[in-house]
């Protein structure tokens, strides 16, 4: 039985790749990835610009089409099935795109009823906004005077009203003060923790540490290695990607690693 089979016939990857290649005009971006995140888990992806994390992402979402391979979300193959997987998977990139004159409340009624759940009471939205970590206050405001942090939270109360399974976040933590991030790595975890399968690309080691329960390091769209935060401490992590960053033929030394 192959690996797509198994995933289909009750697997519990929500999330998925199977040898998953892409180039860019004979440039490779991806090759031949090979990741899974469960229902619960947070597999965080480091790695520097054009590693391949946001491809990885975009393929995901259906933006982009693969060379070869597979991505499934819910065991579904994302090119096969694109409108049923994009029910299954929230997106929250790095800026949250909203509109300026609406409210936040506004917003997220839009934006539900684009996902087909147009029959929300304002309670109920206000329940999804609240669990987003914003006030009925802060969301009845133009989203135009929002912090970036208040925007993304928009866009986490969206996912809960769209009932997504599963999280793509792409460097949601750049940009924000140390205060909001740790407000958006808190309501992370709490999403984990109600079952949700989340894979977030980020530069951030000390919050993929804290977040993750796997953190995968990519390099060259390709997955050079993969950690569970549980078992290896913070420092050796830093090491670690450090090593990967540099060139093959020149490791870090003990000393330079301490």
């Amino acid at each position: 039985m192959s690996s797509t089979d198994e995933i289909k016939n009750g697997g519990m990857a929500m999330l998925q790749t199977i040898n998953l290649r892409k180039t860019f005009d004979g440039v490779v971006a991806l090759e031949r990835l090979n990741i899974s995140v469960n229902p619960g888990e947070t597999l965080c992806l480091l790695g520097a610009n054009g590693a391949g994390k946001t491809t990885t992402i975009n393929l995901f979402l259906g933006f982009l089409e693969p060379t070869s391979g597979e991505a499934l979300v819910n065991g579904r193959n994302v090119g096969m099935a694109p409108v049923e997987t994009k029910r299954d998977i929230a997106y929250i990139p790095e800026q949250v795109a909203l509109y300026p004159t609406l409210s936040g409340l506004e917003n997220l009624k839009y934006f539900a009823s684009l996902a087909g759940h147009d029959g929300y009471s304002d309670e109920e939205l206000y329940g999804f906004i609240g669990r987003a970590g914003l006030t009925a206050d802060q969301a009845a405001r133009p989203v135009a005077g929002y912090s970036k942090g208040m925007r993304q939270k928009i866009g986490v109360a969206t996912a809960l009203a769209k009932k997504a399974k599963a999280f793509l976040l792409d460097e949601p933590l750049s940009g924000l003060d140390p205060s909001a991030a740790n407000e958006f790595a808190v309501l992370a975890d709490q999403l984990r923790e109600d079952g949700a399968a989340i894979l977030m690309a980020t530069h951030d080691i000390f919050r993929a540490t804290e977040l993750a329960s796997r953190i995968g390091i990519m390099k060259a769209g390709q997955l050079v290695e993969e950690l569970d935060p549980s078992s290896v401490h913070s420092n050796e992590i830093e090491a670690i990607y450090l090593n990967h960053m540099r060139d093959d033929h020149a490791p870090l030394s003990k000393g330079e690693a301490a």
